[in-house]
């Protein structure tokens, strides 16, 4: 079963984490990607940029809206996604407690309804 492994972190101020802090967090998620890989388990993984470069495009009122930026103010931010393909949620669980993100932020772990891979889909059963 997919699930979606979705980062959620407080945003840093430029300054604020020293080179030698984003150095050794580059380094710890390389090592988790690896990892995740050489167990077979990685579906595919994007770590965003910080959501100032966010633009949010909504139909809610008819017309189509364009805003720079996120829809909401929050205090953390997707921050990014893996996506495994693990047995279960016991599973997913164990890989989101290895992800350097869980340090200092929250890993959301939410099982995928449905999946689009080079133009097919694929239904998920419903979720545990």
């Amino acid at each position: 079963m997919r699930y979606a492994l979705l980062l959620h972190n407080p945003e840093p101020a430029p300054g604020d984490i020293p080179a030698e802090g984003i150095a050794e967090m580059e380094r710890l998620f390389t090592e988790y990607a690896d990892a995740l890989v050489s167990a077979g388990v990685l579906v595919g993984a994007d770590i965003l940029q910080f959501s100032h470069a966010t633009t949010t495009v909504t139909r809610r009122t008819g017309a189509t809206q364009v805003q720079d930026g996120p829809f909401a103010e929050t205090k953390e931010a997707l921050a990014g996604v893996f996506v495994v393909d693990v047995p279960d949620l016991d599973a997913a669980v164990a890989w989101a407690e290895k992800c350097p993100g869980a340090t200092y932020g929250s890993v959301e772990v939410r099982p995928v309804a449905t999946s689009i891979v080079a133009g097919a889909w694929t239904g998920h059963g419903p979720a545990e």
